[in-house]
């Protein structure tokens, strides 16, 4: 039996919550989590779902607007994945990702004082990569679906749909990055369009063209990595000829030819069609090559602003030694390498590390080496005795944060200072409660590098406790 839904009016929207989501709270003291509310708004919602302590709703109508509201600069906003905090003014997005920081540690930590959020100069083209999926059945927004036409060109190309990762969007123009990301998105659906080449269907796991990777850099250098489902040789060129003679501009030109189940590259052979098979990125008088499995950070200019935070932090006296662990091209380690005796560099992506052994030749760096492996697994006792003790640790893991046995390692190893870098503060949160027994917290920072999304870099100093 259906559940029925409840509609609350003249509700409070009242604060933002996790994934985005708004809060908001009836008269009654009932909360209910929806979408697209700025903190401000007074609205009608109607529930779809009940939790435990809460409700799950959608919007219905609006009495009267935030005054920390605005006008979303993208048609896609509330149906696109991305940039769900368009609607609300740049500086509210920025209180609120500091709000998020205070109150996670002001709860387990008991730390009142937070370093105020630094913010992105350039809150729109500020990504430096982008991926679109390809569909043969996009979703249909609700104008299309009223107008009750048989014959609707379900092919499209763009991002998923906000909650439903099956669902792709058509994207028209995206604001993220610079704009020849869309003119060449827009010009590779109308070249296959027009010459019937097919889109991906996930169901069942056919359709020749998969998806688009796109990335550029601050020297103005661009790559292209489209992905195949189907290897069908003449189809493909085709394609692939189409996109070298149409944009000059693209630096390296590579594709793949992927049938799996799920689109990751990393377990995949890439072909070079056109160009390089990287291309360079510079930070500060630092060069790097990225090549379509790398990590880079997707924000170049908010990059250099952390670093440079990193590096204050850390207040070097020229003779320490440095783990930088998930260490990716080695940026970090590089950035640092003229302040320090040595830094070593772990990593689990080979091509990441011999990337990183190569720039730190090129930048004639000397003094940083690089080694691959499973963190949970190479960093050990024994990897201690190889290396040395070291005076700092730089640590940036990705979302999931640090495994236990790192953390358990990094408490055994007790080394004077750590910089965890998390773009991920709950699940640095987490790690650092069980850390919380040796180390206590001197400085937490955030950084803005993903304006208008929830999502927030926080770079936190720890010094071991006296003993």
């Amino acid at each position: 039996m259906k559940k029925k839904r409840v509609i609350f009016k003249n509700v409070d929207v009242i604060d933002i919550g996790s994934k985005g989501l708004s809060i908001c709270k009836t008269k009654e003291d009932t909360i209910v989590m929806v979408k697209n509310g700025v903190p401000g708004d007074i609205v009608d919602i109607e529930t779809y779902k009940k939790r435990k302590n809460y409700f799950l709703g959608n919007i219905i109508k609006y009495h009267s607007f935030s005054k920390s509201r605005t006008n979303p600069k993208c048609s896609h906003f509330g149906l696109c994945g991305g940039c769900g905090w368009q609607n609300m003014l740049y500086e509210s997005q920025t209180k609120y990702k500091e709000l998020k920081i205070k109150h996670l540690f002001k709860n387990i930590f008991n730390i009142d004082k937070i370093n105020p959020i630094v913010n992105c100069d350039e809150n729109f083209y500020y990504r430096n990569k982008l991926e679109f999926s390809f569909t043969d059945n996009r979703w249909l927004t609700e104008n299309e679906i009223k107008s009750g036409e048989n014959k609707i060109d379900r092919l499209g190309i763009g991002f998923h749909l906000s909650g439903k990762w099956n669902k792709v969007i058509d994207i028209e123009k995206c604001y993220l990055q610079n704009d020849l990301s869309n003119k060449i998105r827009l010009s590779l659906k109308k070249f296959s369009k027009t010459n019937n080449i097919t889109f991906y269907n996930s169901k069942f796991n056919n359709g020749l063209l998969r998806s688009l990777m796109i990335r550029n850099s601050s020297l103005n250098e661009f790559m292209v990595v489209l992905q195949f489902c189907e290897n069908k040789f003449e189809e493909i060129n085709r394609v692939m000829t189409h996109l070298k003679l149409s944009f000059k501009e693209i630096t390296s030109l590579q594709y793949i030819i992927n049938n799996k189940k799920n689109d990751s590259i990393y377990d995949q052979k890439i072909h070079l069609f056109n160009g390089k098979e990287y291309i360079n990125e510079k930070i500060k008088n630092l060069n790097f090559k990225i090549y379509p499995k790398s990590f880079f950070q997707t924000n170049i200019k908010q990059t250099v602003v952390l670093y440079e935070i990193v590096k204050k932090l850390c207040d070097f006296k020229g003779k320490e030694i440095v783990y930088d662990l998930y260490s990716g091209l080695g940026t970090i380690s590089q950035f640092i390498s003229s302040k320090v005796k040595k830094v070593i560099g772990i990593e689990s992506i080979y091509d990441a590390v011999e990337s990183a052994k190569k720039s730190a030749i090129e930048n004639c760096i000397d003094n940083a080496e690089f080694v691959v492996g499973d963190m949970k697994n190479i960093f050990n006792e024994k990897f201690i005795q190889k290396y040395g003790k070291a005076d700092l640790i730089i640590t940036d893991p990705p979302r999931d944060g640090m495994h236990k046995n790192v953390i358990n390692e990094l408490l055994k190893l007790e080394t004077p200072k750590i910089i965890y870098i998390s773009c991920n503060p709950s699940t640095q949160h987490r790690d650092l409660e069980m850390l919380n027994c040796k180390y206590k917290i001197l400085s937490v920072q955030p950084v803005d590098m993903f304006p208008h999304t929830n999502h927030v870099e926080n770079i936190v100093l720890l010094k071991l406790r006296d003993q």
